[in-house]
This record gives structure tokens, C-alpha cells and sequence, in this order.
């Protein structure tokens, strides 16, 4: 059983403004801290509780911002329908191998994935945001490159529990004649179906379960995704507004905090490697 105190639902609050503010700011490649945040700042130190948690309040929060640009015309359901229906296949499959993995060793796993992340996120000349560098990469929609593509970032998002919108965007731009900022409402719509379905698998790890007082099921704390959920609007709404007025300078606030997640993943990875050397002597 885990006792939520009232301090770490508002630290969960803080962490979700930070998350919201971030995605809101630069885009893409902001929910990679969700579960470093709610293992070292609000203090749940569960990686399988961590991801299962944030998997929830990021699919919640995405389905949220999908909507907002559905209403605005910014976004392709039938592109995001396929990309997300295809992509479970590949949420089942790394949500159930990372169930497997003891959390130490998947922490130390995620690490990695961070610093790849911010790397990426340095090196990038297609920003995942509204960009008039960023250029049309297709000519046409192949919904087999885009089958392809949802399998592999499926994986991803249910093995570490991320969103993947870093990997969504540029996998939609690669096989279709969609435009960048299409892209980004599209991308949603597979982001929210990955981080539901990945909340899904890790509700179900112990049948029986009861929804106890800090809304636990599984390895789900749901009133804690909740608060996730509304630090993360208004995060997002502070980071978006911000953004607008910001211009051109996104892509140097971008590079800063690439170099963030680099740092931070070197962290955790510090914080987690003795549990893969343990299961390294092991074997």
C-alpha cells in the first residue's frame, strides 16, 4: 500500500505546472520528465508506480490538447486514428516486457532513453514546433511507413512510459504530406491513446486490487495523475501563452532545455545504475 501525504500531491501539482509549461514552451519532449520528477521530486520511489502514474496524466493531457486543436482544424483523425490503432499492438508489447524488468534496471533503462532524448532534441533542425524551416518530408501518406513507425514508438511509450510525441511528429512527417504544425495536433491523438492504454497495463499487474485511499490500482496512482493533470493545464496554458510572445528565440530555450533533460538523465542513470550492475553479477 502507498500512503500519498498531502505535501506530495502538491508537490505533484508543481510537477505537472513544470511538465504543462515545458510542452507548452518548445513543444515535444516535455512528459520525459514527468517520471524523474514524481521519483525525486514528489518522492514515490516506485519506477513501475512512476510510469504507470504519469502514463495516465500524460494521455489524459494529451487527449485534452487534441481536442483544443481538432476545434481549431489543426489536426488529421484519420492519420492519428491509424497511427494510434496500429500503435497498441506495440503499447502492449513494451508495457508487458517493461512489467518484466525490475524497476532499478528500467530506471537505468530510461535514463538512457532521456539522454538519446535530449541529444535529439539538441541536434534537431526540425523543431516540433510551428517552424518555417521545417519542411514537407513526404509527397504522399504511405500507411505502411506510418504502421511501421506507430509500432516502434508504440513500444517505446509503453516500455518507458513516455508520450513519444519526439518520436510521433517526425514519424508522421516522414510518411505523409502533412505539415509540421498538423503533425503536432495530430501527433496528440496517438500520444493520449499511448499513455491510456500504457495506464491500462499497469492497472491490471495485480487483479483484485482494491481502489484503496490514495487511489491505487495495479501500479496506477490515479488521484495522483489526476493533480498531475491539472498542474498540467495550467502549466501548459503559462508555457503556451509564453511561447506566442517568444518568437524565434524558442529554438535557443529548446537547445537549454535538451541540455536539461541530458543532465538529468545522467542523474537518474547515476541514481540506477547499481541495480543494473546487480543484475549484471546475477547473470
Amino acid at each position: 500500500m502507498i500512503d500519498v501525504t498531502l505535501i506530495q500531491y502538491i508537490l505533484a501539482i508543481i510537477s505537472g505546472i513544470a511538465v504543462g509549461f515545458s510542452l507548452g514552451l518548445i513543444g515535444g519532449g516535455g512528459s520525459i520528465l514527468a517520471v524523474p520528477l514524481f521519483i525525486y521530486f514528489v518522492g514515490i520511489n516506485h519506477p513501475h508506480l512512476a510510469i504507470g502514474t504519469t502514463a495516465l496524466a500524460v494521455g489524459i493531457t494529451a487527449y485534452i490538447n487534441f481536442a483544443q486543436h481538432l476545434r481549431r482544424k489543426n489536426a488529421n483523425i484519420k492519420l492519428g486514428g491509424v497511427f494510434a490503432l496500429v500503435g497498441i499492438v506495440g503499447v502492449l508489447v513494451g508495457s508487458t516486457i517493461g512489467l518484466i524488468i525490475k524497476g532499478g534496471e528500467l530506471l537505468f533503462f530510461f535514463s538512457m532513453l532521456m539522454i538519446i532524448i535530449g541529444i535529439y532534441m539538441y541536434i534537431s533542425k526540425c523543431r516540433a514546433v510551428p517552424n518555417e524551416d521545417c519542411k514537407e518530408l513526404a509527397k504522399q501518406t504511405n500507411y505502411g511507413k506510418v504502421s511501421g513507425y506507430s509500432l516502434i514508438v508504440g513500444f517505446a511509450s509503453g516500455f518507458f512510459g513516455i508520450g513519444g510525441g519526439f518520436l510521433i511528429v517526425p514519424g508522421l512527417l516522414a510518411s505523409s504530406k502533412i505539415k509540421i504544425n498538423m503533425a503536432i495536433g495530430t501527433s496528440l491523438l496517438a500520444v493520449g491513446t499511448f499513455g491510456i492504454v500504457t495506464a491500462i497495463r499497469y492497472s491490471i499487474v495485480a487483479p483484485g486490487l482494491q481502489f484503496i485511499s490514495s487511489g491505487m490500482i495495479g501500479d496506477v496512482l490515479f488521484l495522483v495523475a489526476i493533480v498531475y493533470v491539472i498542474g498540467g493545464i495550467f502549466g501548459g496554458y503559462l508555457g503556451t501563452k509564453l511561447s506566442v510572445n517568444l518568437g524565434g528565440r524558442k529554438g535557443t530555450l529548446r537547445k537549454v532545455f535538451s541540455i536539461i533533460i541530458i543532465l538529468v538523465g545522467i542523474y537518474v542513470a547515476y541514481e540506477s545504475y547499481p541495480a543494473l550492475v546487480h543484475m549484471l553479477f546475477i547473470l
